[in-house]
C-alpha cells in the first residue's frame, strides 16, 4: 500500500473514531509500527493530525479547541440519545427529590427525554437545576417540572451561565443527581473541559451532588482538554455509547465508577 493510501485511510479512522492509534493501525494495514509513526509524522507537519501518547487526534482537537453548541448537536447524535435514555433510567415515574443538568449536547439529549417525564399517581413534581439556557427552555413547558436556573454570565459557545453567582448559587444546593457532560475522560487526567470558568462549574456540580453522572460519548475517551474538572474517583456513574479501551477501562474499575455501556 502506498503513503497515499494510508494517510487516507488514517485521515478516514480519524473522521469516524476521532482518535487512531499505532498499534491498531499496523494490524489494520499491516505494515510496521514504525511506518506508522512516519505516516503520523508526515500528517501532523501538513496540520491533519495532532500527536498524542500512543497515536494520534485530529488537528482541532487540541486542549483548547471549542465548537458551538449548534456545531456539536449535530455530531454523534445517535450515541447521544441511546445515552440519553440510559440517563433517563435513574429518573424514574417513581423517583423523587432534584437533578441537576450540566450544559451541553448530551445533557440536552437528555433534557429531551426527560421533557415529557410524567411521575405516577402521588409523587411530587420533579425539581430540575440547569445552567443551560437552552435546556431550561426545553424544559419549562412541562407542568411536572419545576426548572430552576443557576444564573451567571452565560457564555455564547456553549450556553451555559458560569462565573462567581453560579458558584455561589451551587453551594447552597444538594441535588440527588448531578449529570455532567465532559470534553474528555482518560486515566491519567480524568474529566476535562477547555474553558476555566466552564471547570469551575462542573466541579461545584460534582462536588455538591449525592451522585454525580457522566454523560459521555465513545469519541471523547482517552481525550483531555486544558481544565481538568473531577478526578475518576470523584465521580459515581459513567454513561457512555461503546466499551471504554483498556487502560481507561482499568483506571474507572480502580476508581470504582459504575461504567453503563448504553
Amino acid at each position: 500500500m502506498y503513503a497515499m493510501e494510508r494517510h487516507e485511510h488514517i485521515m478516514d479512522a480519524l473522521a469516524h473514531a476521532g482518535r487512531v492509534s499505532v498499534a491498531d493501525l499496523s494490524s489494520q494495514l499491516d505494515v510496521t509500527p514504525e511506518t506508522i509513526r512516519r505516516d503520523l509524522d508526515a500528517l501532523e507537519k501538513a496540520g491533519h493530525v495532532r500527536r498524542v501518547h500512543g497515536g494520534a487526534v485530529g488537528a482541532g482537537r487540541a486542549s483548547l479547541a471549542e465548537t458551538t453548541v449548534l456545531e456539536r448537536t449535530e455530531r454523534h447524535t445517535d450515541a447521544k440519545r441511546a445515552i440519553a435514555q440510559a440517563a433517563l433510567a435513574l429518573v424514574p415515574p417513581t423517583f423523587t427529590g432534584a437533578i441537576l443538568l450540566d450544559a451541553g449536547t448530551t445533557t440536552a439529549a437528555l433534557a429531551e427525554a426527560l421533557a415529557g417525564w410524567q411521575p405516577e399517581p402521588g409523587i411530587a413534581p420533579l425539581t430540575v437545576y440547569t445552567n443551560a439556557v437552552p435546556i431550561a427552555a426545553l424544559l419549562h413547558g412541562n407542568a411536572n417540572l419545576i426548572v430552576r436556573i443557576i444564573g451567571g454570565t452565560v457564555r455564547g459557545v456553549t450556553s451555559a451561565a458560569v462565573g462567581p453567582t453560579a458558584i455561589a448559587q451551587l453551594a447552597d444546593l444538594r441535588p440527588d443527581i448531578a449529570f455532567l457532560g465532559t470534553n474528555g475522560v482518560s486515566a491519567e487526567f480524568g474529566l476535562s473541559t477547555p474553558d476555566e470558568l466552564e471547570a469551575e462549574v462542573k466541579r461545584a456540580m460534582v462536588e455538591r451532588s449525592r451522585l454525580a453522572v457522566v454523560l459521555v460519548d465513545a469519541s471523547k475517551h482517552d481525550d483531555e482538554a486544558l481544565h481538568r474538572f473531577a478526578a475518576l474517583d470523584e465521580v459515581d456513574v459513567l454513561i457512555t455509547d461503546a466499551p471504554p479501551g483498556a487502560a481507561l477501562a482499568s483506571a474507572l474499575d480502580a476508581a470504582e465508577v459504575e461504567v453503563r455501556v448504553a
